[in-house]
């Protein structure tokens, strides 16, 4: 009886398995509504919004106070907001930054302040004392003098940094042609403006606009409803409402046709893409959690569409992606990557095939899966974060959302097919309505885009200006002239032959992470041909670039790494002392190319080709000086500060730009000699 009942058992389990196709994945169950948390909303008397999220886990506490003041337009003053924190953070009436930051760090807490917020950390039970700083800072800031002209010269160096920036001019050029440069969205931060900031822009914009009656306060952590109630009330119930005048909000024009905004770098051995446009993408509205899983499988990350077209199947680049932002005012999409020159078209051909290919197709349902598991993942972790409930509570109203908004998130995203990912895909994605910025070599792209559209110049600073590649080339203007009058600019052919050894000490400041680095730089150089560049990095030790007779090499950290061909044409053009004597003869192939502005100024342009390597040179067409020379992908040099060694000039100043170093570097020359010897052992 119990082999009967076995094998039945058995036979009845063989039926159940033959039954279940294991080709396919399991049906998921349905999406739930989750848990998010709860949290307690009041209002102060004076208008004062507070949001609390009880969390007890950890025994601390987090206030942030957020400004309701919609975009702000800094005009002529653009840049004033984001060092407005760090002025306002410096000091108070009562107490200088030096004292302030001693009490914050006793406690082990923390006090930051930005344009529209102040928050502030600690563990509980400094909670009284963390919200008498918190709140001394918010009614009784000093604005220092001293903190106001640090920030503005911080400012000023970072601009520097970011200048010759490929990702930032993109970005800027971008920001002027979705919204135009007098919208709060189009608005560059430049030189002039951040010079035009007075500190008294600054406290005006504190009077304007830290209002109670616009501001949420969220508490989060260590803290009962009575208790946030009691403190809320003490230390900001007195807060004075006032009238606050918000900005009208201008929604850009629909773009009516593709259009091609060349910005030209020379240097650029790579082209950064960006193909953008506004996009009406408000949180809440029907569409996002669909738009968002649409962007996840066009472009959101490394397995995307975008991605494993132009990486992992054409290898064009080191990685492609899109994004769709989502704002109660106005948001933008974005597709783009950096890729070479060479294949700056074949890629334009590419992201426009996948933009298309997403409209006009279902993705699969494989890809559809894959979507909604990542950003199921995602919103998992985030609910990992002590500050989420409270962060969704200040998006429901900022939003006006539902209150179960994020409570059915999952549901909403189960719920999204293939055919509503292609609906979406039809409304936000619009690569025949698009600005398309490129930031690159105008001189090898700027023809093949025009099969995507209308190619127009700009500037980094979103100037339109004409075409940089039709340079009107005077042709009785000759390379041996140029090259002849910067020999006699800087002493005349028989001082310059007389010079045999050149050797100069120089040192730079690398400001990088609020950190400050020397570095020194020691040239030495003997005719013809023997060269050392000698730069020591603090902590870093030397690196070592050396050209003797024809050898290059680059000694550094104990290594020697010998180079040849393409890698060693920079350190050869460097390497033969005063080489534009005699160009010609050493097979650089110098070419005229016009003239073109270096710093506001007429340059005439040369081309060199050293070893398959392209350098541009610049000499200034009044002094006849050597002002500039861009060496690709080894940086761009900056020549100033002309002063004579031994009857000879030579640059004082040499400011480096290069994509190796995160900030320009200025190097200035503290003493130079000439004609003193110097061992050939220097060179091995």
């Amino acid at each position: 009886m119990k082999k009967i009942f076995t094998l039945a058992l058995s036979l009845f389990s063989l039926a159940a398995f033959a039954q279940i196709d294991r080709t396919k994945l399991p049906e998921p169950a349905p999406a739930k509504e989750i848990s998010i948390g709860d949290y307690e909303k009041f209002t102060l008397k004076n208008g004062l919004t507070v949001i609390l999220a009880e969390n007890h886990k950890l025994p601390t506490i987090g206030w942030t106070l957020t400004l309701n003041t919609g975009p702000i337009t800094e005009g002529d003053k653009a840049g004033y907001a984001s060092i407005f924190g760090q002025v306002m953070r410096a000091g108070t009436t009562s107490k200088v930054k030096e004292v302030l930051n001693e009490e914050i760090d006793f406690m082990g807490a923390s006090v930051n302040v930005g344009a529209t917020s102040i928050s502030a950390f600690s563990l509980s039970k400094y909670k009284e004392d963390i919200l008498s700083i918190m709140t001394d800072v918010l009614y009784n800031p000093s604005f220092p003098q001293d903190e106001f002209d640090r920030a503005i010269e911080q400012t000023l160096t970072g601009l520097k940094q970011s200048q010759d920036n490929p990702d930032a001019i993109s970005s800027n050029v971008s920001g002027i042609l979705n919204y135009g440069a007098d919208h709060p969205y189009g608005e560059i931060v430049t030189e002039e403006t951040v010079k035009n900031i007075s500190i008294e822009d600054l406290k005006s914009h504190y009077a304007k606009f830290f209002k109670p009656n616009i501001a949420y306060l969220v508490v989060v952590g260590d803290i009962n409803k009575k208790d946030a109630q009691k403190l809320a009330k003490e230390y900001f119930g007195d807060w004075e409402a006032g009238d606050v005048q918000k900005e009208d909000f201008q929604t850009p024009d629909p773009i009516s046709k593709t259009q091609i905004a060349l910005v030209d770098r020379p240097s650029s051995v790579q082209s950064v893409i960006n193909i953008t446009y506004p996009v009406d993408n408000k949180p809440g509205n029907p569409d996002v959690t669909k738009i968002s899983v649409m962007n996840n499988i066009l472009g959101g990350g490394g397995s995307a569409r975008l991605f494993m077209n132009l990486r992992e199947d054409k290898g064009y680049t080191y990685g492609a992606y899109s994004s769709v932002g989502s704002s109660r005012y106005s948001a933008t999409f974005g597709a783009g990557a950096s890729v070479r020159n060479e294949v700056t078209d074949s890629s334009m051909v590419q992201f426009m095939y996948e933009l298309n290919k997403i409209k006009d197709e279902l993705v699969t349902e494989e890809e559809l899966a894959n979507a909604k598991n990542f950003l199921r993942g995602s919103f998992a972790r985030s609910l990992e974060s002590r500050s989420t409930v409270a962060q969704f509570a200040l998006n429901t109203e900022l939003n006006n959302l539902p209150q179960d908004y994020y409570a059915t998130y999952l549901q909403r995203l189960e719920a999204v097919t293939a055919e509503d990912v292609q609906a979406v895909a039809k409304k936000v994605i619009r690569p025949d309505n698009a600005n398309v910025v490129v930031v690159g070599k105008a001189e090898d792209i700027a023809e093949k885009l025009k099969q995507f559209g209308e190619v127009k110049f700009y500037d980094a600073l979103g100037n339109e200006i004409d075409d940089p590649t039709k340079v009107e080339i005077d042709a009785s203007i000759k390379v041996e002239s140029i090259l002849n009058k910067y020999i006699d600019a800087i002493g005349g052919r028989d001082a310059v032959d007389a010079i045999e050894t050149l050797q100069y000490s120089s040192k730079a400041t690398l400001n990088m992470g609020g950190q400050s680095l020397e570095l020194t730089r020691n040239v030495y150089q003997k005719s013809p041909d023997k060269f050392l560049d000698e730069t020591v990095i603090p902590m870093m030790g030397a690196q070592n670039q050396i050209y003797n007779g024809g050898t290059a090499k680059v000694v550094a950290g104990g290594q020697t790494i010998p180079l040849s061909g393409a890698q060693a044409a920079p350190l050869k053009y460097l390497g033969v002392m005063f080489a534009e004597r005699f160009y010609s003869d050493l097979g650089y192939n110098p070419e005229y190319k016009g003239v073109m502005q270096v710093d506001g100024k007429d340059a005439h342009r040369v081309v060199l080709t050293i070893d398959g390597v392209t350098i541009t040179e610049f000499y200034d067409v009044d002094s006849g000086l050597k002002v500039q020379a861009d060496l690709g992908q080894s940086g761009k040099y900056t020549m100033m500060d002309y002063k004579e060694v031994n009857g000879v000039k030579i640059p004082f100043k040499l400011v480096v730009r290069s994509a190796q170093i995160p900030a320009p570097l200025e190097f200035v020359t503290s003493e130079a000699k000439a004609n003193e010897a110097i061992d050939d052992s220097k060179f091995e």
